[in-house]
C-alpha cells in the first residue's frame, strides 16, 4: 500500500465535528434524541467539544436531496482549523453522489481524522486516494449511541486508536456482542406491571443501567484458511458501498491493495447467496485480492464461508491468503477502529490480530 498521511491525535478540550456525509437520519425528528444522546455521550467521556457541520442536523429527505451540501460540509470541517476530527453521524448507501463535489486535495492538505462504518467505506477510499489515513469505526447513532451505555471494549478502541500516539497493539475479540437496536423505547417489568420507558431522554444523563440489552457471549476468532503469521497493511471494505464506485478515480487501485489485510464485511446479501457471490467476483475480478495478504471478515454463516472459499481457492487461486472471520468491525456492537494503512499482523495459530503502529501521531 502507498504511504498515506497520518492525522493528528485528539486531545482533551479539542473540537470534533459530527457530520451527516451519507444518510441523514441524526437530524430526523424520531432520531434527533438518539443523536444528542450521542454527542453528550462523547462530549463527557472523552472530554471535547462537539459542534455539528452547517447542514448535519438538515433531515434526510433534504441531505438526500442535495449531496452537494454533504460535500460542503466535509470542505467546511477540513478547512476550518478549530475542527481537529470529523465522526460520522452515520452510514447509510449513496455517498457515491457526493462525490462530484469534493476536492481531494483538500483532504491531502488538512489531514485530520475522520472515522465512520458501513457506507463511510466509499470515504475510506476516498481518503486513500488523497494520501490520508481515515478510520473504520463507530459512528454517533450506533454504537456511540447505543441503547444503555458506551460499551468499554467500543470506549477503548475508539481512545486507543484516536487519543493516543502510542502503539495500539492487539485487538481482542469482544468478549459478547448484541445486535444494533434502533427501538426507541424499552420495557421492563415493576411488580406486576410491564411499564415502558423513554431510552434518549433529552436530560444530562448518559448512560441507563436499566436498560435490558440482550448480550450474547462471544465466540472468538475463526481461522478459515491459513496459519502462521502474516502481515500487511489493513484497509477496511464494506462491500456494496465500494462496489458502487467502482469504475471512479476513487476505486483503490494496485497502489493500494498490494501487501494489504483486507477487512471486509461479506455476507449473502439481502439474504441472497447468489448477490454476496456476484459482490466478491467483482473484487476479485477488480483485482482486489491479488497482492493482498488476508482477509479479516465478521461472522459468518455457512453459506458466506462456502462463497468466499469458492471465489478464493477456486476461480482466483488463492488457496494461500489467509482469512479470519468475527472480527469487530461490523454491523453490530462492539466495534473496534481500523486505521486504514496501519501495519497489522494476523496470527492463525494464537489467533491473533495485532496492530504493530499508532492510529494517529
Amino acid at each position: 500500500m502507498k504511504k498515506l498521511i497520518i492525522p493528528s491525535k485528539l486531545n482533551e478540550g479539542d473540537t470534533v465535528a459530527f457530520i451527516s456525509i451519507s444518510g441523514g437520519r441524526a437530524g430526523d425528528a424520531d432520531m434527533l434524541p438518539r443523536y444528542r444522546l450521542g454527542k453528550r455521550r462523547f462530549e463527557k467521556i472523552f472530554h471535547v467539544n462537539v459542534i455539528e457541520t452547517p447542514n448535519a442536523l438538515c433531515g434526510s429527505e433534504y441531505l438526500y436531496e442535495h449531496p452537494e451540501k454533504r460535500a460542503e460540509d466535509l470542505m467546511w470541517a477540513l478547512e476550518n482549523d478549530s475542527v481537529k476530527g470529523i465522526i460520522c453521524n452515520q452510514g447509510g448507501d449513496d455517498s457515491y453522489r457526493v462525490l462530484p463535489y469534493i476536492d481531494p486535495q483538500v483532504i491531502h492538505d488538512h489531514p485530520k481524522v475522520f472515522m465512520g462504518f458501513s457506507d463511510i467505506a466509499t470515504w475510506m477510499a476516498v481518503f486513500a486516494y488523497a494520501g490520508v489515513r481515515a478510520y473504520y469505526g463507530p459512528t454517533v447513532l450506533t454504537p456511540i449511541a447505543q441503547p444503555g451505555k458506551l460499551d468499554e471494549y467500543t470506549e477503548n478502541a475508539i481512545r486507543r486508536a484516536l487519543f493516543s500516539d502510542e502503539v495500539i497493539g492487539e485487538i481482542k475479540p469482544a468478549e459478547k456482542h448484541t445486535p444494533i437496536d434502533w427501538n426507541t423505547t424499552y420495557t421492563i417489568r415493576e411488580g406486576m406491571k410491564e411499564v415502558q420507558y423513554e431510552r434518549f431522554p433529552d436530560d444530562d444523563r448518559i448512560e441507563d443501567p436499566n436498560d435490558p440489552i440482550p448480550w450474547t457471549p462471544g465466540t472468538g476468532y475463526k481461522v478459515l484458511q491459513g496459519s502462521g503469521k502474516v502481515r500487511g497493511q489493513v484497509i477496511a471494505v464494506c462491500g456494496g458501498p465500494l462496489w458502487q464506485i467502482m469504475g471512479t478515480k476513487y476505486f483503490p487501485g494496485p497502489d493500494i491493495w498490494e501487501d494489504t489485510v483486507i477487512a471486509m464485511e461479506h455476507c449473502s446479501i439481502y439474504g441472497s447467496k447468489l448477490a454476496g457471490l456476484h459482490e466478491l467476483r467483482a473484487f476479485a475480478a477488480a483485482g482486489v485480492f491479488d497482492k493482498a495478504k488476508a482477509v479479516i471478515t465478521g461472522p459468518l454463516d455457512d453459506d458466506s464461508e462456502e462463497t468466499i472459499l469458492k471465489v478464493m481457492c477456486k476461480e482466483i487461486n488463492r488457496p494461500d491468503i489467509v482469512i479470519l472471520e468475527n472480527a469487530d468491525f461490523v454491523h453490530r456492537t462492539p466495534m473496534t477502529v481500523l486505521p486504514t494503512g496501519a501495519l497489522t499482523e494476523i496470527d492463525c495459530d494464537a489467533p491473533r490480530i495485532e496492530i504493530l503502529e499508532s492510529g494517529v501521531v
